[in-house]
């Protein structure tokens, strides 16, 4: 368990990246786009367990059109800061064959993670899938990460990064923006 005085001083010392209204405005706009492209299609969303938890909900409020949605979870960093061999947790429970599929995700930071749940439902046999994320760092993708998300609420520079579903160590998920941990 961590220190809830150094969780309050990572909290207190953070920049402000995107304010909460700021990231309404994101929101609103990724649910147009999202509606534009997947109203006629019947997807099936995916949230990816735990960090697109929040987003994901807001996103799915704002689509006023059939869908169905499931989660999954899979993950590189297990309660760390760094990312390490992937861990699938949890498989969709919806079959995927011959479905348009939209896999929401908190961040893309180098890719990898995103990039095998593509491949997972691209050996499923899904029809189309498509990606949103909360955000997306500006920075060099992993070696064989060759795509961007399809939606994409915010930009960041290449900061650690808590708030709005992504976390500091398990921790400030639940806060309402996009911060940036303070350099040391």
């Amino acid at each position: 368990m961590e220190n809830i005085d150094h969780i309050n001083s990572v909290l207190e010392s953070a920049e402000c990246l995107y304010s909460h209204s700021e990231i309404n405005e994101a929101l609103d706009r990724m649910a147009a786009e999202m509606t534009q492209q997947l109203k006629e299609t019947q997807p099936l969303v995916l949230c990816v367990m735990s960090g697109a938890l929040i987003a994901c909900g807001h996103i799915l409020t704002r689509m006023h059109f059939p869908l169905e949605i499931g989660y999954l979870h899979v993950t590189r960093y297990r309660g760390t800061n760094r990312g390490g061999d992937l861990h699938w947790l949890v498989e969709p429970r919806q079959n995927l064959n011959d479905r348009t599929v939209l896999v929401i995700d908190d961040i893309m930071d180098g890719g990898l993670t995103l990039s095998a749940i593509i491949d997972y439902c691209k050996q499923a046999k899904c029809k189309h899938v498509y990606t949103a994320v909360m955000v997306s760092k500006k920075r060099e993708r992993e070696p064989g990460v060759n795509f961007e998300p399809d939606f994409v609420g915010v930009e960041t520079e290449d900061k650690y990064l808590f708030g709005f579903g992504l976390d500091y160590n398990e921790y400030l998920r639940n806060i309402p923006g996009i911060y940036a941990v303070k350099e040391k």
